[in-house]
This record gives C-alpha cells, structure tokens and sequence, in this order.
C-alpha cells in the first residue's frame, strides 16, 4: 500500500511539474512566435525541423504534425546534418532547430553551416542566453523551471514544453491557412480518423435492404417485414411515400406486455412519430453521435423527403468508425 502511494505522489507531481510548464508557456509567447508563424505561412519552400536525442523525437512529432495540417515539413537528424543530410535544405526553407540548452556540440556544428547557407533559423530552446538562442533569426521560448526528474537531468518536463509549442504553432498556421476538416480529410484517408472525415451516410446504405411499411400495415406486415429485413426497425410511410414514423423490435414488445389483442393493431398505432432521421449526405460520425445521444442503435436515412433507407450502428462499427 505504501509503494501504492509512492507511486501515486510520484506520478502527480510529475503531471503538475508539466502542467505548470505548459500553463507558463503563455507568458513566453511574443512578437518572434507571431513574426515566425508569418515567416513560415509566406515561405515558398519548407519547415525543415532538427534536433539531437530526445530533441530529435520531438522534431519529428512536430514534422508530422504540420505535414498533416497542410504546411511541408521535414526532419533532419542534426547529427546526420553534418555528414551529409544538410543537401536536404533548399533555398527557400526554414529552419527549426530543437534544444533544451542550445549549447550542444553538435549546435555548435551545426548552426554555422546553416548560416552560410542563408537558411532561416528559428530556435525552440529552453534557454534564451544559449548560442543557438542568439544566432537564431527566431526564438520560441520554451523555458522551463525543472524538469520532472528528481534528479533535474532526464529530459521530461523540457519535451513536453517543445512539443506543446510546436502544436501551438502548427495549430496557429493551421488557422491562418483557413484549413478545414475537408483539407484534414485529404492527409488522412485511411484509418478511422479517415473515415470520420469523408464517410457519409449514403455510402452505408447499400448494405442494408430498406423495410418499410404503409401506416394501415397489419401487425403480421409489421413482424413480417422488420423479420426479413434483419435490422430490428421498420419505417413507416403513407401512401404518398412521406415518413410519418418508425417501429422497432422493442415498440412491439412493449406493445405486447400492455395487450394480447393485437387483431385490429395497425401500423400507425404502435408507431413512433417523429422517428429520428439523417441524411445521405451527412457524414457517417453525424449518425453515430445522434445514435449515442439518443441513445439508439439505428436512424432512418433521408434523401431529401424520401426514406432511402437505414443506418444502423452495426454498419457504423464494421466501417471501424465507433
């Protein structure tokens, strides 16, 4: 129980040390964050993104991120750079550089060479009095009190800061760039995120035969058709074709536990009115949020003022989309 505990107070600490980090960021950004976000939103080549060691790892978080937020980004070794990797850096690119103290060996390196190349430099540092801070074009301030370890040695408290203000710059060009879940959707097609993004209701709608029945319908329709059709509903539509409400498996057993005299039930007498409906043209993440908040497995399909058929959450899940 006591080790229990240790844990626990451990694992607290570290979370609010990062928070902090995080929280104090905010006083730390200023005119070179905003001149580097418009750097970057006008530059005509890339963000090219280096660090060393756990730097390194974050940098390529970064990268992905912006890549996937619509502005081109790559990761350079910083390391490698000096052996070779620096032919990646193109005329028009901008440069990031990752550091908690900006006075590594390999900075030292690296950061003359990308001078003589012309580059732009943006330092993302946790010391703003380092040599990378003071060659740099840009500084993004990423200072923090201490890092998590006990020891105020292991990287932890520093990444966190480093990646938390690469995602405030990539969601800053992100929104300067007007980019929209339609943009998103085209850098992620695959996957479940890809689907949330461009499946629609229409497209589900294939596997699914539509059971419908007249509001006159008899109970034995009713049974018959929500039966045959495997989907455990039915709508209900006049004979103009106009939903007017939908049966499901459970109205009819409730019905059943009110009476047995079932001989004159119609359709419309057991129906809901005011079934809950979607478009075709909805995305199919729309459908499943409504099914969770109403707390139901399927919605009537609507194409324009026809029914076109059923979604059920069966459909959702075998997309891999719940």
């Amino acid at each position: 129980m006591k080790l229990a505990k240790n844990i626990r107070n451990t694992a607290v600490r570290v979370l609010q040390n990062e928070a902090e980090a995080i929280r104090n960021l905010i006083d730390f950004l200023d005119g070179d964050f905003e001149a580097c976000v418009d750097k970057i939103l006008h530059c005509k080549g890339r963000v090219v993104i280096t660090g060393v060691g756990k730097s390194a790892l974050i940098a390529t978080k970064i990268v992905a991120t912006l890549n996937s937020t619509g502005t081109p980004a790559v990761f350079m070794h910083g390391a490698d750079a000096i052996h070779g990797d620096l032919g990646m850096i193109q005329e028009q690119d901008i440069v990031i550089c990752i550091s908690k103290s900006g006075n590594t060996p390999e900075i030292k390196v690296l950061v003359p060479l990308l001078k003589k190349l012309g580059s732009v430099l943006v330092a993302l540092v946790s010391n703003t009095q380092s040599y990378l801070a003071e060659q740099a074009d840009f500084v993004l301030n990423a200072t923090i009190g201490e890092e998590a370890c006990p020891h105020n040695l292991a990287p932890t408290t520093s990444t966190t800061a480093h990646m938390a203000l690469g995602d405030a710059l990539a969601v800053c060009l992100l929104e300067a760039r007007g980019f929209t879940s339609d943009d998103f959707a085209k850098y992620h097609p695959g996957g479940s995120l890809g689907k949330q993004l461009y499946l629609k209701v229409g497209d589900v709608l294939s596997k699914n035969q539509l059971p419908v029945v007249l509001e006159e319908a008899n109970l034995a329709q009713v049974i018959v058709e929500i039966s045959g059709k495997r989907l455990g509903a039915t709508a209900v539509e006049d004979q103009a074709g106009n939903l007017k409400g939908i049966i499901t498996d459970g109205d009819l057993r409730r019905m059943l536990q009110k009476t047995l005299d079932i001989q004159q039930l119609k359709a419309k007498d057991i129906m809901t009115v005011s079934p809950k409906t979607i478009s075709v043209d909805e995305f199919a993440i729309r459908a499943l949020n409504l099914m969770r908040n109403h707390n139901i497995t399927q919605l009537v399909a609507m194409d324009g003022e026809k029914i076109a058929g059923f979604v059920h959450i069966h459909d959702l899940m075998k997309e891999g989309i719940v």
